[in-house]
Parts: C-alpha cells; sequence; structure tokens
C-alpha cells in the first residue's frame, strides 16, 4: 500500500496487527502500531489495542500484556479483557485469569460466556467450592450454559454428536475405533490432559470423561466412514478443548488424515501432528 501510494486507515492497521499478531512478529507489530500515530496520524482505537494484547499474550509476555493495558489512555473494555483471558487460559496463568473475567463481569454483568469462563478457571485450579458458587449465582440468574456438540457430514447426511453420545446407530464400531486410536497415540506420546475435565471426580475417571467429548467422537466416526486418507471436516458450537485439539493432532499424525476442525473461534486444520492456529486459539 505504501508503494502504491494507497492512504492506510483504520481497518488497514486491524488486519496489519492481527496478521503480526497470528505469525508472532512482536517486533514488527510494535512498529506499526506505534507508527499509526507518529507516521500515519491514526489515533488508536480499542480495536488496535485488543490486538496488541493478543500479540503479546500469544507470544506468552503476560506481564507486559497487563502492563500494556494498565498504560492505555481509556479504560479496556470487555473485548480486551476477553482477549487477555484467552491468552492467560492458553499458557496456564489460572489468578491473572481470573481477574480477566471479573473485569469482563464488572463491565458486562449479564454475559453468561463470563460467568462460564470464570467457573471453567477455577474448576480446572480444582477450586469446587469457587465453582459452585459461580454455578449458583448462574442459577439464579437464570443464565443457561449451551450444551456442546459437533457434527461431521459424511454422503450428504449429518450426524451429530453430544458428550457421550450412544444414540449412533454405529455407537459401538465408534467407540471401539476411539479405543484402537487412544492406544495408538498413548505410545506416540500422548497424555491425557485432565485439567479440561471440569468435574470434581478421581483422576481415572477423568481420563475416561475426556473420551467422550463429542469432537473426539466426530473424528472417531470420521474415521470409520471415509476413504482412507480422504480429509476429514468437523464442525462445533463451541470452542474445541484443548485435550481434543492434542488428540486430533496425534490422529492425523498416527493415520496420515488430514482434520479440518471449525469450532467457535476458527479453523484448524491439522496435518502430519501439527495444527495450523499454532496451538493458540
Amino acid at each position: 500500500m505504501l508503494e502504491t501510494g494507497t492512504r492506510a486507515n483504520e481497518i488497514t492497521f486491524v488486519a496489519v496487527l492481527s496478521a503480526c499478531s497470528h505469525v508472532g512478529m512482536i517486533s514488527e507489530g510494535r512498529k506499526h502500531f506505534n507508527s499509526m500515530y507518529e507516521v500515519h496520524g491514526i489515533v488508536p482505537r480499542m480495536e488496535h489495542y485488543a490486538c496488541m494484547v493478543d500479540l503479546l499474550g500469544r507470544s506468552g509476555l503476560l506481564v507486559e500484556a497487563m502492563e500494556f493495558i494498565n498504560s492505555m489512555p481509556f479504560m479496556a473494555d470487555a473485548l480486551v479483557w476477553r482477549t487477555l483471558l484467552g491468552a492467560y487460559r492458553v499458557h496456564g496463568n489460572t489468578e491473572l485469569g481470573k481477574h480477566s473475567a471479573e473485569m469482563i463481569l464488572e463491565q458486562e454483568p449479564d454475559d453468561p460466556a463470563a460467568y462460564i469462563l470464570l467457573s471453567n478457571l477455577h474448576a480446572s485450579a480444582g477450586q469446587w467450592r469457587d465453582v459452585a458458587k459461580i454455578r449458583k449465582s448462574m442459577k439464579e440468574r437464570n443464565f443457561i450454559k449451551e450444551a456442546g456438540y459437533s457434527w461431521i457430514e459424511v454422503e450428504n447426511m449429518v450426524h451429530r454428536f453430544h458428550v457421550g453420545d450412544t444414540s449412533h446407530p454405529q455407537a459401538w464400531e465408534i467407540y471401539r475405533e476411539m479405543d484402537q486410536l487412544a492406544s495408538r497415540i498413548k505410545e506416540m506420546g500422548y497424555i491425557p490432559d485432565t485439567d479440561f475435565v471440569l468435574h470434581d471426580v478421581e483422576e481415572e475417571q477423568k481420563k475416561q470423561f475426556l473420551f467422550q467429548h463429542s469432537e473426539k467422537i466426530a473424528v472417531a466416526y470420521g474415521i470409520i466412514s471415509t476413504t482412507p486418507l480422504k480429509p476429514i471436516r468437523i464442525f462445533k458450537n463451541l470452542r474445541v478443548c484443548g485435550d481434543c485439539h492434542t488428540v486430533m493432532k496425534y490422529i492425523s499424525m498416527a493415520t496420515g488424515t488430514e482434520i479440518v476442525v471449525r469450532d467457535s473461534n476458527r479453523f484448524h486444520h491439522m496435518k502430519n501432528g501439527e495444527c495450523s492456529c499454532k496451538d493458540y486459539w
């Protein structure tokens, strides 16, 4: 754009900063952000600050991201705090994650998603009393948590799965395939991440619960129902769980099958054990 003389605007910099964030170009992102006003005379808006928080958070610079928010010339809105919360969730900083969730609730007290995020953070830390308090508060406010489900289209027919679903006519074959896949990927180094089981149960039961997630069921069905090496395309109405994301990467490597997942955040293209999201979503 600069070479052709095209004038950059606010939208241009949202795109540029987002691109820097997704590929981890920290110094480039800082340079473009600083150039907005200094070179182009554009005053950064809330969405530009959110992009910078995302850039720092993706790179694991969580303290710097918080300092950046504190240095903003106006109060950060829920968008910025949600962006930071996503970084804390990925990098495992529960305490600062709670602060972000509480800031979201302070600004949007009727947002059920913020309550769910805060509840999940407490559950991941094993703080079940806090989980109970939040769930009670949600019940009092008549907030309903949306049930997660996944679906896959095979031969022009959509097959939909819920957690622990056994209603499918091929349920027995699906779970047999899942057991076999689990054995294969464990030999390859997969370790179940039970932090994603948000129930107060024993560790072994948590491991069993992990393999009842709807996206895993959908992938297993895709494996037994499609031509070998043909890409499998899964859809999920919520954010894909971290353990399911890891499992699907292993499955792509174990079977040589490309797996494409569209969740509520983005597309994930998994091939040979790697994902297009670079494990940040």
